[in-house]
């Protein structure tokens, strides 16, 4: 059971006004195929929170930075006490959709207006976070803003790392601050929990028919380069027998990690061989070498270290393999999942359990505060693309469910 105000503000969650948001976000950076463009920092996406600083102002929210230019718009408590924090990211893919990241800032800022419009008080604070450069399209890595935020020592790292554009992350950051330069500094990092509302960008609860699902982690990824190397010779005069052929050889390589990793079995194994370069890739030519990456996920320590063993096994004279990401698994909170579940079952929502194999700003949060997510359905998975679409009523379902935990968390965690 959760408690009444929960329930209030979840019963107060303006649907209309959610709607309108989302729409005037995707104004910023529209392309013609209904997709959008809004790259992390870019003038375009500095001109989108001046808006949603704006808004946040008119629902009487106190409005902080930090040094990674991350933004916190808070509704005070009862008491000043560690808040707990929503929210997700606005930059998107050059091509992106209107809902991946942009969907959790809005809700989030429904919420407070739902606490508003219902007149609730919450003992702790509660804040809406928009995370900078999530999507890590415009500056490399992604997530730089909650890592930063959650290990502040990563920010030097990424000061100097260079856009497309010509332009230092370091810039950016001057920008936001001569664009922005009365914001107050948030006081600290402490956050009472997280919670991220997203879209699946998958297709298992549109497969489900459920508008609801409550996270339980996110996959551990490795990121694998293979190179393998042979000898360029005439396609029409050396026999088969006497070749060195570099694609071969990758082919051959590709097939034993396909037959020693894949598991019928184990629904939640990914494995996928991704780019791939030939070299000198002409048409009447043997291939003198090969290369292409691997991503492989899976939930399971045990089951990434066998991994690891078996790839760093292929090494040899003519291949050589080097790693690229490696992130363990992470496990959120079951302390807010229980109150995440709580929530559904007392807003009548269907709702399941899911495992994240992508990204998010949140994996970060979970070594900070007891962190979890929500994830609401996907048409037939789509997403990083103009057809990312999400229906009105599961959106508006998941902003609900997200402004009952986040009141019951303020008042209970």
């Amino acid at each position: 059971m959760i408690s009444s105000p929960s329930l209030s503000a979840a019963q107060h969650l303006d649907t209309d006004w959610l709607d309108s948001l989302l729409s005037k976000l995707s104004q910023f950076g529209a392309l013609d195929n209904g997709g959008v463009d809004r790259q992390a920092l870019s003038a375009t996406e500095l001109d989108a929170r001046a808006w949603l600083i704006d808004e946040a102002r008119s629902l009487g929210c106190e409005i902080y930075t930090d040094s990674a230019a991350n933004l916190f718009f808070r509704r005070p408590g009862r008491q000043d006490l560690p808040p707990v924090t929503t929210g997700s990211h606005i930059d998107t893919q050059p091509g992106g959709g209107n809902f991946d990241g942009c969907y959790g800032v809005l809700a989030g800022l429904a919420c407070l207006k739902a606490l508003n419009d219902a007149g609730i008080t919450t003992e702790r604070p509660v804040e809406v976070a928009i995370w900078t450069n999530e999507e890590g399209s415009r500056f490399a890595p992604g997530a730089m803003g909650s890592s930063a935020f959650t290990e502040p020592g990563t920010l030097a790292a990424f000061l100097n790392v260079t856009g497309e554009d010509g332009v230092t992350f370091a810039q950016a950051l001057e920008l936001h601050h001569q664009r922005f330069p009365g914001l107050a500094q948030r006081p600290n990092r402490d956050m009472a929990c997280f919670v991220e509302l997203h879209i699946e960008q998958g297709p298992l609860l549109e497969h489900l028919e459920l508008p609801l699902a409550v996270v339980s982690g996110i996959q551990g990824v490795r990121w694998y380069q293979v190179q393998c190397q042979g000898e360029s010779a005439h396609a029409g005069t050396t026999p088969m027998a006497l070749r060195q052929d570099a694609m071969q050889l990758a082919r051959n390589v590709a097939s034993t990690i396909e037959a020693s990793t894949l598991n019928p079995g184990d629904d939640a194994l990914r494995l996928t061989f991704g780019r791939w370069q030939v070299t000198p890739n002409a048409v009447n030519t043997i291939p003198s070498r090969a290369s292409f990456t691997l991503d492989f996920r899976h939930p399971d320590p045990a089951v990434l270290a066998q991994f690891d063993a078996r790839i760093a096994g292929l090494a040899g004279d003519r291949v050589s393999v080097a790693p690229l990401l490696s992130c363990e698994p992470v496990v959120f909170a079951p302390q807010i999942n229980q109150v995440l579940n709580a929530t559904a079952q007392a807003l009548d929502i269907p709702c399941t359990g899911l495992l994240s194999g992508a990204f998010h700003d949140a994996m970060h949060l979970a070594g900070h505060c007891p962190t979890s997510m929500l994830f609401v359905p996907s048409h037939r998975g789509i997403s990083h693309n103009p057809a990312e679409y999400t229906e009105p009523r599961a959106l508006h379902t998941g902003a609900r469910a997200l402004a009952g935990a986040l009141t019951e968390l303020s008042d209970t965690i």
